[in-house]
């Protein structure tokens, strides 16, 4: 896990052209690496979201995102996307657990994440991870794949690591 940098953009186009991994992803997939770069541009300088490159521990290949931000203070929201080459291996749970160390360590007391329904992986991830369902936004986002609800999932600092 480090900085996320437009250098990644290349490696990370990989995931963000992919139209099945993009399908519950706020946005549609990217067509270019140029519309990649345009997209992770202003993550990288942008200070509300804080932005993570997951890569192999032999500091090898790129496996996915991580992201961050201050939904509002104390509370912070996630999210986190795994290149298709790498699912199943357990490196969703690995990075999304060191960032929810990272954020509580930081003094948040909460930690958000916002799901489509349909996303049985990241609701089963999240589940897995002890967040909570706290409940269902009807007709919540208008995405690339039309209306959609959303999940809201919870986890408090003190049920961490439980």
């Amino acid at each position: 896990m480090r900085p996320q940098a437009l250098a990644d953009a290349e490696a990370l186009h990989v995931a963000y052209r992919d139209e099945a991994l993009m399908r519950y992803w706020s946005s549609r997939h990217h067509d270019s690496l140029a519309e990649t770069q345009a997209y992770l541009t202003p993550r990288a300088e942008h200070a509300s979201w804080s932005g993570w490159t997951m890569v192999a521990k032999d500091g090898g290949a790129v496996i996915g995102t991580l992201a961050m931000h201050e939904h509002r203070p104390g509370v912070a929201e996630i999210g986190y996307m795994v290149l298709r080459e790498h699912w199943g291996a357990g490196y969703a749970r690995e990075g999304v657990s060191r960032l929810i160390d990272l954020i509580f360590a930081d003094g948040y007391r909460r930690v958000m994440a916002d799901t489509d329904p349909d996303n049985i992986a990241s609701n089963r991830l999240l589940q897995t991870l002890g967040f909570a369902c706290e409940g269902r936004l009807r007709g919540e986002w208008e995405t690339h794949i039309g209306v959609r609800d959303s999940f809201i999932w919870g986890l408090m600092k003190d049920e961490w690591r439980k």
